[in-house]
């Protein structure tokens, strides 16, 4: 019987228009403000995506069917800046947008992994992806020597949470976005933590 879908690091570059759209998918609702209209936030995602900070779930087809982005000191899946703005924006659109996205960048710790985001196509979901890549983010940590994962969940986000607290996830802080709430789309966010030192993971 073949695997329903297989978990690698990175992805191809005839996967950069699926991976942005994942990410849209699993940040369009907080973002949108700032990034939309969706086809210009995916042509911005498209453009900027990094798969040296990714792992991606694939199905026997090699369809990209679920994406886990991470951050580190040596950069992230969304690694844009200011010319990335610009050129998919123009330099006014640019200029609002940016000092706004500077206020939801997440500082990176030496000796911690970023976890930067989450997603599975609608179709592939309940076969167990979200769980693999999850996983395949802690063995990363673990490869790269950090002690814990990170990750920030937002409130509303009821089923993300459920999944990172039966992958070994523990809520360690609150955050409110005050006044940014009405940009965001939501009120407070939960960081959680996994260490992953000396560990395995648990099961599915």
């Amino acid at each position: 019987m073949t695997a329903p879908f297989r978990v690698a690091p990175g992805f191809e570059p005839r996967h950069r228009a699926d991976a942005a759209g994942l990410y849209w998918q699993a940040f369009g609702a907080k973002l949108g403000k700032v990034l939309g209209p969706e086809p210009r936030a995916r042509a911005f995602f498209e453009r900027v995506l990094d798969p040296s900070h990714a792992h991606g779930a694939f199905d026997p087809d090699g369809r990209l069917i679920g994406l886990a982005g991470f951050k580190t000191a040596d950069g992230a899946l969304i690694d844009g800046g200011w010319a990335d703005l610009r050129a998919t924006y123009g330099r006014l659109g640019a200029l609002w947008r940016a000092p706004l996205l500077a206020l939801v960048e997440r500082p990176v710790a030496p000796d911690i992994l970023l976890m930067d985001g989450i997603s599975v196509r609608a179709d592939a979901r309940g076969l167990g992806v979200g769980s693999a890549l999850l996983a395949a983010i802690v063995d990363e940590a673990r490869r790269r020597g950090a002690r814990a994962v990170r990750l920030d969940v937002v409130e509303r986000n009821h089923r993300a949470r459920a999944l990172y607290e039966r992958r070994g996830f523990e809520p360690v802080a609150t955050e409110s976005a005050g006044p940014l709430r009405h940009v965001f789309g939501f009120r407070r966010s939960t960081t959680m933590l996994r260490p992953v030192t000396g560990d395995t993971a648990p099961a599915p």
